[in-house]
C-alpha cells in the first residue's frame, strides 16, 4: 500500500537531485539556427527522450518506496545517498548509450556524426551502462530489505513484511539482469549487434515469475489468516 502523506526533507532533497540529473540530459537550450542544427536537435531529442524515460523510471521506483515506508534512519539515508550519487553518475553513460542506440536505429533516417566505435569501446559503453543500472537497483533492493528488517518499527504486519521482501526480490531481478549485461559486455559477446543491451528483455520473464510467486504467497497468507480468525474467535468464546 502506498501512503498519502507530506513530502519529507529527504524526499525533497532527492527530488532536487533528480531535477539536476534531468537538467544534465537536456539536448540544447538554444533554438536551431539552420536546418542542419534542427536535424541534429531532432536526433538529440530522441536520445534525450529515451534517457529521460529511464530517469523517470528510477524516480518512480524511488518515490514508491518512500510512499510505502516512512523511514529515515541512518541506513536509509546512506542507501539513498548512494542511490542518488549513482543516478547523477549514471546520466552520462545513459545519454551516450541512448545516443549510440539512436545512431544505430536511425542512422538510415537521420544523418549521425558519431564516430564508429570499436568492439572494445562498445563493450565498455555497455559495461558502464550496466554498472550504473545494477548499482542503482541494488540500492533499491537493499532499501526494501532494510524496511522488512525494521518491520516492527514501521508497524508492518506479516503480509506487508512479505510484500517488502518480494519487492526486494523484484529489484534484485533488475540487478541480476544488469550483471548479465555487464558480463556479456566485458566478454565482448555480440557487442557489435547489441547483445548486452538485448539482455534487458530478460526483465520481462524474470519479473513475471517473481510477480506470480508473490501472488501465490499473498494468497496463501490471506487463506492462513482467514483460517486462524475463526479459531481465535472460538478460543475467545470458550475461555
Amino acid at each position: 500500500m502506498i501512503l498519502n502523506r507530506n513530502v519529507s526533507r529527504l524526499e525533497a532533497f532527492s527530488d532536487a537531485i533528480f531535477g539536476f540529473a534531468a537538467t544534465l540530459l537536456v539536448v540544447s537550450l538554444e533554438p536551431p539556427a539552420s536546418y542542419q542544427e534542427l536535424v541534429a536537435n531532432v536526433r538529440g531529442f530522441a536520445a534525450f527522450a529515451f534517457s529521460f524515460a529511464t530517469l523517470v523510471l528510477l524516480w518512480a521506483v524511488h518515490n514508491a518506496y518512500f510512499r510505502r515506508y516512512e523511514i529515515e534512519d541512518a541506513t536509509t539515508i546512506v542507501l539513498n545517498a548512494v542511490f542518488l550519487f549513482v543516478v547523477v553518475f549514471y546520466v552520462y553513460p545513459l545519454r551516450y548509450a541512448m545516443t549510440t542506440a539512436t545512431a544505430y536505429f536511425l542512422g538510415g533516417i537521420v544523418p549521425l556524426p558519431l564516430e564508429p566505435l570499436t568492439n572494445a569501446q562498445l563493450a565498455n559503453m555497455f559495461a558502464l551502462y550496466g554498472i550504473g543500472w545494477t548499482a542503482a537497483f541494488a540500492c533499491v533492493a537493499l532499501m526494501y530489505l532494510h524496511a522488512r528488517r525494521r518491520r516492527d518499527v514501521l508497524g508492518l504486519d506479516d503480509l506487508a513484511a512479505y510484500d517488502a521482501g518480494t519487492h526486494a526480490c523484484h529489484y534484485a531481478m533488475f540487478v541480476l539482469v544488469g550483471l548479465v549485461s555487464v558480463a556479456l559486455a566485458l566478454g565482448e559477446v555480440g557487442v557489435r549487434y547489441g547483445v548486452p543491451g538485448h539482455a534487458y528483455v530478460l526483465l520481462g520473464p524474470s519479473c513475471w515469475w517473481n510477480g506470480a510467486r508473490r501472488a501465490r504467497g499473498r494468497a496463501a497468507r490471506a487463506t492462513a489468516d482467514g483460517s486462524r480468525a475463526p479459531a481465535a474467535a472460538a478460543a475467545t468464546l470458550t475461555s
